[in-house]
C-alpha cells in the first residue's frame, strides 16, 4: 500500500508557485491498479518520485508498507561509469538477492550484446531504456510505478518479451501508471483518478475518469 496523507509539493518556476498537490489525501491499495491522468507538464512524473521517495513532499506524510519499484526508465540509481553487469551484481546485492540470477536475467532479457559489458553511461536512450525495465523485472515488487514521460524501447522483440513478463507479475502484483493519454491506462489498470488543481480525484471505472479529464481538458 501506498497512502498520501495531506500532502502538499509545489516548485517555485521564476515567475510563480507551480502547485502540484494541495493538502491531497488518497491510497493505492494492493490488487488494484491504478492509472493516473493529468496533461503534460503538471506534475505526473513528480507524484511517482514521491510514491517511491526519491522526491519528498513539502508538507504531509507518504506511508509505504510494501515493495515498491523505482519508476520505469529510472536510472538514476545506477553509476554510469560501471557496466551494465556490475550494476546489476550491485543493485542485486542491495535487495539481497542472487548477482548471478538478476546478472543472466538481464543479459537475456536486455540483449545488449557486448554493451552489456561496456558504462551504462555510454548507452542510448533507447538501450538505457531496455535495461531499466530489464533490471526492474528481475526485482520483484507488490508495486510497479511506470511514468510515460521516460524513455520506451523501439526493440519489437524486446517490448514482446518485456510485455509477457510484466503481464505474468501483473496477476500478483499492482502497477501506477501516470500518463496524459487514457489509452495508456486501458491495457493496465480497472480503477482510475485524475489530477485537477492539486487533488487526485480516485473513480472506480477509467471510464468515469477519462469523463472528468475530456471535461478538464
Amino acid at each position: 500500500m501506498i497512502e498520501f496523507q495531506n500532502v502538499s509539493k509545489s516548485f517555485w518556476t521564476g515567475k510563480q508557485r507551480k502547485v502540484i498537490l494541495d493538502r491531497a489525501s488518497f491510497r493505492v491499495e494492493i490488487g488494484n491498479s491504478l492509472g493516473i491522468l493529468a496533461p503534460n507538464g503538471t506534475g505526473k512524473t513528480t507524484i511517482i518520485n514521491m510514491m517511491c521517495g526519491l522526491e519528498k513532499p513539502d508538507e504531509g506524510k507518504v506511508t509505504r508498507s510494501s515493495r515498491i519499484s523505482f519508476p520505469l526508465g529510472f536510472m538514476g540509481g545506477l553509476m554510469a561509469k560501471h557496466s551494465a553487469r556490475e550494476n546489476c551484481r550491485y543493485i542485486a546485492r542491495l535487495y539481497g538477492l542472487d548477482p548471478d540470477y538478476v546478472e543472466s536475467f538481464c543479459r537475456w532479457l536486455a540483449d545488449l550484446e557486448e554493451y552489456f559489458d561496456m558504462p551504462t553511461g555510454i548507452y542510448s536512450s533507447g538501450m538505457r531504456a531496455r535495461f531499466s525495465l530489464a533490471l526492474m523485472l528481475a526485482l520483484e515488487f507488490d508495486i510497479y510505478l511506470i511514468d510515460e514521460g521516460m524513455p520506451a524501447s523501439t526493440d519489437v522483440e524486446f517490448n514482446r518479451k518485456a510485455g509477457e513478463i510484466l503481464k505474468a507479475r501483473l496477476q500478483n502484483a499492482t502497477m501506477v501508471v501516470v500518463s496524459h493519454q487514457p489509452s495508456t491506462l486501458e491495457k493496465f489498470c480497472r480503477s482510475a483518478a485524475v489530477l485537477r488543481h492539486g487533488q487526485l480525484h480516485l473513480f472506480d471505472t477509467l471510464e468515469e475518469a477519462k469523463r472528468m479529464y475530456d471535461y478538464q481538458t
